[in-house]
């Protein structure tokens, strides 16, 4: 089969639907004019067909394999992602100050909508890491805006929403992960995390060399219930001296999940604070991770609605 991105529907749909021109008209997105429009539009369409779309078949097929905690993901996954990387394409509508090109969102949904129909599978890693960034937006202080969205932005570290737990399925508030407060030492103000999470979409593979999860978690003597939980930024790789993820921080994948649909995206049980410490920042206010989280969570809603498509191939 061959795959044909649905550009013209989508310039009708931004022009007539979203208003794109109207858009334009903001001081914030002047630079979204027809031309970059239609830059985008043609320039994601080639890339997900050369890109994507041949890795679509490969990943049902042969799907990520777990090992001892490691995921491997399918032949030819990585050199894809690393495209879209390099390209620039995960960065749409983030802000330029952090690299991304502060486009409008509906132009980034429509990005998200080649992709997805190039390769569902794994497009969920771009997703997933465009809600992080949405909610690190809204209430990461101004150093984690700094240390953490630049390589999300890009795509070179990736991001996870991580709420489900066993025996706390839609019932959120039931969760059981912990977060203990650091007091002193060279770890001091950050919190110890420990818990398991479930059904964590690209908890762990072999595309980036750093997994940022966003974790709910309660912290002491918190109230029962959604008001009791708050929200964590947990690397799988501390940051060293100079920034760079090499200090591991007690996150590990314990298996990834059987599925009977979107077989190449791996669908992680997760483990934090086994063993090793694993450390996280707090994002937001304490007991406010429900409200933090859900910008996440909506972000993803919008966008997992282009998985509704037809597959755009022929």
């Amino acid at each position: 089969m061959t795959f044909r991105a649905p550009t013209a529907e989508q310039r009708f749909v931004l022009d007539h639907v979203a208003g794109i021109v109207e858009l334009a008209g903001a001081e914030r997105f002047a630079h979204a004019d027809s031309d970059t429009v239609d830059a985008v539009l043609d320039g994601i369409a080639q890339f997900a067909a050369g890109e994507y779309a041949p890795t679509n078949r490969i990943g049902d097929t042969v799907m990520p394999r777990w090992e001892d905690g490691r995921v491997t993901m399918p032949p030819g996954f990585r050199q894809a992602y690393s495209g879209c990387v390099e390209g620039g394409w995960n960065g749409v509508d983030a802000p330029m100050e952090h690299g991304g090109m502060g486009l409008p969102y509906a132009l980034a949904s429509a990005v998200l909508e080649a992709l997805g129909t190039a390769n569902m599978g794994l497009t969920l890693i771009n997703l997933l890491t465009a809600g992080a960034v949405h909610a690190l937006e809204a209430y990461g202080t101004e150093e984690q805006k700094s240390v953490w969205l630049p390589r999300l932005v890009s795509g070179e570290w990736n991001g996870t929403m991580n709420l489900t737990e066993p025996g706390a399925g839609s019932d959120v508030g039931a969760l059981r992960t912990t977060a203990e407060p650091v007091a002193d030492g060279d770890h001091a103000g950050l919190w110890k995390l420990r818990g398991q999470k479930i059904f964590i979409t690209f908890g762990e593979h072999d595309l980036t060399d750093n997994i940022v999860h966003l974790v709910l978690a309660r912290t002491p003597d918190a109230p029962a219930g959604t008001k009791g939980i708050s929200l964590f930024l947990v690397p799988k790789f501390r940051l060293d001296a100079q920034g760079l993820p090499t200090i591991p921080n007690g996150v590990r994948c314990l298996s990834i999940e059987h599925k009977l649909g979107i077989h190449a995206s791996p669908t992680c049980v997760m483990a934090f604070g086994e063993g090793d410490d694993s450390l996280g920042e707090l994002i937001g206010e304490v007991g406010g991770g429900m409200r933090a989280m859900f910008v996440m969570m909506n972000s993803a809603r919008l966008n997992v609605g282009n998985q509704s498509h037809v597959r755009a191939f022929s």
